[in-house]
């Protein structure tokens, strides 16, 4: 396992979800994370990948097909509609990967407009005992906004409701990506 944010996601995500569980991937992007999902959650689960670029639909489906899944469900629409495909309190775990496709077109990112509806959103998707790992990309053309702004929000949600874990990397250069995990008490 590579020792970089999305290692930390990936070994999150291998310890705490299981066989039948319901997951949303809430930013497919090349579909990494929903193929994990959807290995984690074997046949008799279930993953929702949400995106809104038509092309990484596209790298998703063919990908997950590709390794033989059929477990899943690709939503061409904003992660902060995930209301509108899913039950209050009936999802296992919730992935988001903020910031922008790497390598994909640099003007198209997430922000705070959007991602933090999606993470409200997903907080009443989430069962008791569900959680949601974000994993924090910025800088760059994004900018700080988008960080600044979900930062804030994670501080303020009830710690009797939810628990927050952040963790970044204190001895990398540049603009190195923050991990956070929510668990719904």
């Amino acid at each position: 396992m590579p020792l970089n944010t999305l290692g930390i996601a990936h070994d999150f995500l291998n310890r705490t979800v299981k066989t039948g569980d319901f997951c949303i991937d809430a930013t497919a992007g090349k579909g990494r994370d929903t193929e994990l999902l959807c290995r984690l959650v074997g046949e008799t689960g279930k993953v929702l990948a949400f995106d809104i670029q038509p092309e990484s639909i596209i790298q998703t489906k063919e990908r997950l097909q590709k390794a033989g899944l059929q477990n899943f469900e690709t939503v061409l629409d904003s992660h902060s509609n995930m209301l509108n495909y899913a039950d209050n309190e009936s999802v296992d775990c919730i992935v988001f990967n903020f910031g922008r496709l790497p390598n994909g077109n640099p003007n198209i990112f997430t922000t705070e407009k959007t991602s933090i509806p999606a993470i409200q959103a997903g907080l009443l998707l989430l069962k008791a005992g569900g959680v949601m790992s974000l994993s924090i990309y910025y800088g760059g053309v994004n900018g700080y906004n988008e960080r600044d702004s979900l930062l804030e929000y994670l501080k303020s949600l009830d710690d009797k409701k939810y628990s927050v874990l952040l963790s970044s990397w204190h001895n990398r250069p540049n603009d190195p990506p923050i991990s956070a995990i929510i668990w719904k008490h």
